[in-house]
């Protein structure tokens, strides 16, 4: 994590003005952080040949109406030229840690929650923790619907693949030419269930196939035969393999990175300890990577990061009580923020930390306290006022020697 940015961040306005997102109405906006960045559908090509790249439709229920949140704010950062990035691409920031927006769209009659969130780019849990009111199955037409798409940037080195398994989340920096601003690109992940805990480590891909077959696992088919279900040796690649239609192979015997035939539970922890990613999603980093990329994985459940001198705190629940207590949260989170402001005069607001450590909400916060009010003036004495002080002063009369 970077120390607090003295500059703002020249940032890239992704929604260009022939995108389907660049007419959305605004219906409101968060406390949290604006950033000038825009949102843009899921481009078919990678980064490499960002000039080829063309908008892919998007679904019948989604075309819904938003625009960036704090418009005002936005127009007044100063931005470089207007354009089109993808769904989940950002500019990496000069200065500090911070990317995305949070900021609210319009539910249509056929949407459900889960179908709003990956036309954004966001998991199952993120979105029900950030509308929590919101029925994930109905949310009614015309319903406010906020997308929870600001994110700090992993305490991490901003290089090949992070995996924050706390997050739910994959960060991809690929390689820029020289003279080129730097990406970076953010997808929604599901990852290992309780008992079948993604593993943590820095790993490589070691393989990548399209259209795999499933070996399922002696330990997974005895699963299913306990649960009176019968798997075969072999899953053919097709609409009914859970790899989907990508896989990359790590170098951690047994986990893959892949696709999924089951894309509502990207979000949450459904897997085996493999790391699932949306069809979309999987087929655009399948592109880009190659064998040898390195990949981090991560459980970082508090990230700390800074932006235009401002500190941001994003938690995230813990995956299992393992992990620790409350208590011991917020304590490691004190020490955290200690550390990042040590030699700086920086006035951290200590309830709202404590307040998003103990109810993790996974949208950025801002940490400074507010500035104190200046003391009131003192009002200027009445002129009787002045008269009782004058005579006080005076005192009685001495008595006459004569």
């Amino acid at each position: 994590m970077k120390g607090p940015a003295t500059l703002s961040s020249p940032l890239a306005l992704n929604a260009s003005p022939d995108s389907p997102l660049a007419n959305r109405r605004h219906l409101g906006h968060s406390n949290a952080m604006v950033d000038p960045h825009g949102w843009g559908r899921l481009l078919t090509n990678p980064i490499r040949d960002m000039t080829k790249m063309t908008f892919a439709p998007l679904r019948g229920g989604l075309a819904r109406a938003t625009l960036l949140i704090g418009l005002t704010t936005a127009l007044a950062a100063p931005l470089q030229a207007n354009e089109d990035l993808p769904r989940g691409y950002y500019r990496l920031p000069e200065e500090g840690d911070v990317i995305g927006k949070v900021f609210t769209v319009e539910a249509e009659k056929e949407d459900t929650l889960i179908d709003i969130g990956h036309e954004y780019g966001i998991g199952y849990r993120a979105m029900v923790r950030a509308n929590p009111d919101v029925s994930v199955w109905y949310p009614g037409e015309g319903t406010e619907v906020t997308i929870p798409g600001e994110f700090i940037l992993p305490d991490a080195p901003r290089e090949g693949i992070v995996i924050n398994v706390a997050e739910m989340r994959l960060y991809y920096y690929p390689p820029a030419e020289d003279g080129e601003s730097r990406i970076v690109e953010t997808y929604p992940l599901g990852v290992g269930r309780q008992d079948w805990e993604t593993p943590l480590g820095v790993t490589t891909i070691t393989d990548k196939i399209k259209n795999p077959a499933w070996y399922p696992p002696e330990s997974i088919r005895q699963e299913h035969a306990a649960n009176g279900e019968s798997l075969p040796s072999v899953v053919p690649a097709g609409p009914d393999n859970p790899l989907g239609t990508r896989k990359m192979r790590l170098g951690i015997p047994g986990y893959l990175i892949h696709g999924t035939n089951k894309p509502e539970g990207v979000g949450m922890r459904v897997s085996h300890g493999c790391v699932r990613m949306l069809p979309e999603d999987v087929e655009t980093l399948f592109d880009q990577v190659s064998v040898g990329t390195q990949v981090r994985i991560i459980n970082d459940s508090f990230k700390l990061g800074w932006s235009d001198g401002t500190l941001y705190v994003q938690a995230y629940p813990y995956l299992d009580d393992k992990q620790g207590t409350t208590i011991q949260r917020v304590t490691e989170a004190l020490d955290q923020v200690d550390a990042s402001i040590e030699g700086l005069d920086y006035p951290v607001d200590y309830a709202r930390l404590r307040e998003v450590v103990e109810v993790p909400g996974g949208m950025p916060v801002a940490l400074e306290a507010p500035p104190k009010p200046e003391p009131a003036p003192e009002p200027a004495p009445h002129f009787y006022d002045q008269l009782e002080l004058v005579v006080a002063d005076t005192g009685p009369a001495e008595p006459s020697q004569g």
